[in-house]
């Protein structure tokens, strides 16, 4: 569970998000790409890196004098599995919530 609380907790920022989000649209960018549209200066950005990394979210590959990320489809697939481990809790949520409306209607 640890790990994806740091998960949820790297994807808890705009910045971070919009960066993982640009990278699985997208594939595998340089540094200096995802600097130009974030906004942002570029030591900003190599810290948001450095969370999404260390979050096990991208990967960093250095090719001469570039640093190249992409997104760990193993991370993502953690968030999948865990949504669909708790779908049946939200399902049954629901299901109580349009049972609980009705009764409140025929009042």
């Amino acid at each position: 569970m640890t790990h994806l609380t740091d998960t949820f907790a790297a994807l808890s920022d705009p910045t971070r998000l919009a960066v993982v989000e640009r990278l699985m649209a997208e594939g595998e960018l340089p540094a200096g790409r995802l600097v130009e549209q974030a906004d942002i200066s570029a030591p900003a950005m190599s810290r948001h890196l450095k969370v999404l990394r260390q979050a096990g979210l991208v990967e960093q590959r250095i090719q001469g004098t570039s640093r190249l990320y992409s997104v760990r489809a193993q991370a993502l697939r953690s968030i999948a599995d865990w949504t669909l481990d708790h779908r049946a809790f939200w399902e049954a949520s629901m299901d109580r919530l349009a049972t609980h409306l009705a009764l409140q209607d025929g009042d």
